[in-house]
């Protein structure tokens, strides 16, 4: 099965797996878009890592079907595979070698990796994440945030259709961490579905076009992050001295007053099914003779739904 016939690069259905007693991923049916960069949320303990372990055939499913660049796994794990560059539970590396050495340690033990261009690719890969000026350097003296930037490198070692990240902005600085971001939009622009699974619910918001929460190993929501943000759930804040005529003239556009004070002219309310442009609002306002101060739309933060399909606060800056 082709992935760019199916739209997915990974797809679960009904994804299961027990530890003993314990259900650390319920029934996870997830759909990650073909070129999409993919965002992984949720608390620590929600069944994420666990997930990414079963999708890339390091641990074995209780029960359920997953699919990765249109394959079945993990059947077709030694054909997939090579197509697959992953980051997952932060890099480990020889610490005596240099960053540029332990890549090529790396890459000789692909068996799909020609060695007469292994230079060039770690080379280029170093470049990539920012770490020539540190390729002859001995990894115990990387800091955290090069160690995670040399794991990436290795992830990119050779052309992948799908990258795994797990936390990849770990332990970066605020440079590091917009490289990384840019990185992961460059590679995204190539073709190139980027999963990322993190904490950091601002980075999530700034590089990714789609994302999936878990809570308690079930997955509870996914889509665009528009979507996750929840268009439903926008209100308007309008100041006006004429609040029954603006009330009278929202209503027109399927939105409930939740909110009216007579002594600040406030009005809030809320969008309907349908999200009517602003300034098609403010227009008609106007053309009815209300008199508009302010008028501003508030849309609900990821943080907040978060919250709300969790019930757990989130790590929003770091």
């Amino acid at each position: 099965m082709n992935p760019v016939a199916t739209g997915f690069a990974i797809r679960t259905e009904a994804l299961t797996k027990r530890f003993g007693s314990q259900l650390a991923v319920d029934g996870v049916n997830l759909s990650v878009p073909v070129g999409s960069v993919f965002g992984f949320l949720g608390p620590n303990g929600s069944g994420k890592t666990t997930t990414i372990r079963l999708l890339l055939g390091l641990a074995s499913a209780t029960s359920g079907e997953i699919e990765v660049l249109g394959r079945r796994m993990p059947d077709d794990l030694r054909t997939v595979l090579p197509e697959v560059g992953a980051l997952v539970e932060g890099p480990g590396f020889y610490p005596y070698l240099s960053g540029a050495a332990n890549l090529h340690r790396l890459d000789s033990a692909d068996g799909h990796a020609a060695s007469a261009t292994r230079r060039t690719r770690v080379q280029t890969a170093l470049e990539r994440v920012g770490l020539s000026h540190a390729a002859g350097k001995k990894v115990k003296a990387y800091s955290l945030g090069m160690k995670q930037r040399l794991g990436i490198a290795n992830a990119l070692l050779t052309p992948r259709r799908l990258l795994v990240l797990d936390e990849p902005t770990n332990g970066l600085d605020p440079q590091g961490t917009r490289e990384v971001r840019s990185l992961i939009r460059s590679l995204a622009a190539e073709g190139t579905t980027v999963f990322v699974s993190s904490h950091l619910l601002a980075e999530i918001e700034q590089v990714c076009t789609d994302a999936a929460v878990m809570s308690v190993g079930r997955l509870v929501a996914q889509g665009t992050i528009s979507e996750l943000r929840g268009v439903g759930g926008a209100r308007v804040r309008l100041e006006t001295p004429d609040p029954a005529g603006a009330a009278a003239v929202l209503s027109r556009f399927g939105m409930t007053v939740a909110h009216s004070s007579g002594d600040s002219g406030e009005l809030v309310a809320a969008f309907g099914d349908r999200e009517t442009a602003p300034d098609v609002v403010v227009a008609a306002l106007v053309e009815a003779g209300v008199r508009v101060r302010s008028f501003t739309i508030d849309r609900p933060s990821l943080e907040q739904r978060f919250v709300d399909l969790t019930g757990e606060g989130f790590d929003v800056a770091g």
